[in-house]
């Protein structure tokens, strides 16, 4: 017969082996599963600031125009009757544009004449009066004072005669006001009035692009318009044609702003060339001193942090990523251009910033693959 203390002290080894064994197990769960717990290594695009460049690049659009451009009007009132001219013909000096209803200003013509016959006829008969007081005055027959009275006549009639000749004249001028005519050669731009319309004495109907000098007009804002000077050397190319590409000068900046838009007019000559047309599209290309030194990135390296502008700078070290804060200094078409933040060698996560974290271990591509991507994004500047 067993007794019960000999029985619990055959089972205290047995307890002891098996609270053993539990802990073998647990302890050999906990060590596969910190096994198993891999970080993760994200692998990345990126970009290496090679260099910096104190200049950076201004594009605007603009289009063609004649440096002189007439916007022609009759000189005086009247119903247009007939229009010669539509949008695109060319035209020489005296050639006929536009005509207006003459027949007023053809009776006032009438009427020019018809005054100026009667002053002539008064001039006529106070020149025979004026002679005769001379006979009488030297036969003591009249007096001085009626020789000088008829002189007096004579010569007011004289002067009425005059002005009756002048308002003739301004009748006839009127009368070819009547037709409205070229003044120089060019191209006919636009047309502002038609026949049947009754318009006024300066109003514009046609407007004359005059054959010469041809130029471009831009528009710039204030913050830049001061990078802009008469004379400044620019790039001119033309949307039409991607080989046409001219050496152009600023000509003219405005001395004010437009009150609508709020920017400045810049016109800029372009050498004479048969392939400019009127009318075509241009980019004009400056290149200005930005006052610092300032580096290009893509645009999808540029992230927002607490509603600043950041990117994702890589420890080469640790290959971990860190963002820095970075002041942007404008945006071009082939990225942003950054004033402050970032230095020569720095190596910028070029896309997926949405996805970094700092401290996030990531993977760089080989030396081969990143002067790849940055001759393929053109990031270097």
């Amino acid at each position: 017969m067993i007794s019960f203390k000999t029985f619990n002290a055959n089972l205290r080894p047995l307890a002891s082996l098996a609270l053993v064994s539990l802990l073998g197990v647990g302890l050999s769960a906990c060590s596969e599963a910190k096994t198993e717990t891999v970080e993760a290594i994200r692998p990345v695009k990126v970009v290496e600031i090679a260099s910096t460049d104190a200049t950076r690049e201004l594009d605007y659009s603009g289009a063609v125009k004649a440096r002189t451009e007439m916007n022609l009007g009759f000189r005086v009132a009247g119903k247009i009757t007939e229009r010669v001219v539509n949008i695109g013909d060319k035209v020489k000096p005296g050639d006929l544009l536009a005509r207006i209803d003459p027949t007023d200003y053809q009776l006032g013509e009438s009427s020019a004449e018809a005054s100026l016959q009667a002053a002539e006829k008064q001039v006529e008969t106070a020149r025979l009066a004026d002679e005769r007081a001379d006979q009488l005055f030297a036969k003591k027959f009249a007096s001085e004072a009626q020789r000088e009275q008829a002189a007096l006549a004579y010569k007011q009639a004289s002067s009425q005669r005059d002005a009756a000749l002048s308002s003739l004249r301004q009748a006839r001028n009127q009368v070819g006001y009547a037709d409205l005519r070229a003044d120089q050669s060019g191209i006919v731009t636009s047309v502002s009035a038609d026949t049947g319309q009754v318009v006024g004495a300066g109003t514009p109907v046609v407007a004359v692009a005059v054959d010469g000098d041809k130029e471009v007009q831009i528009a710039v804002p204030e913050l830049e318009i001061a990078q802009f000077q008469p004379g400044k050397p620019v790039k001119v190319s033309f949307w039409s044609d991607d080989n046409l590409v001219l050496d152009g000068k600023v000509r003219e900046v405005a001395g004010s702003a437009d009150p609508q838009s709020r920017t400045f007019s810049v016109r800029v000559s372009l050498p004479d060339d048969s392939r400019v047309l009127l009318g075509m599209s241009a980019t004009i290309e400056a290149s200005v001193q930005s006052g610092k030194a300032v580096v290009s990135i893509p645009l999808s390296a540029l992230a927002k942090q607490d509603g600043k502008e950041i990117v994702w700078v890589v420890n080469n070290d640790r290959e971990t990523v860190h963002a820095r804060g970075i002041k942007v200094a404008s945006f071009a078409a082939d990225g942003v251009q950054v004033a402050e933040g970032l230095k020569p060698g720095d190596i910028v996560v070029a896309a997926g910033t949405q996805f970094m974290t700092e401290n996030l271990k990531v993977k760089l591509p080989t030396p081969e693959q990143r002067a790849a991507a940055n001759e393929a994004t053109a990031a270097i500047r």
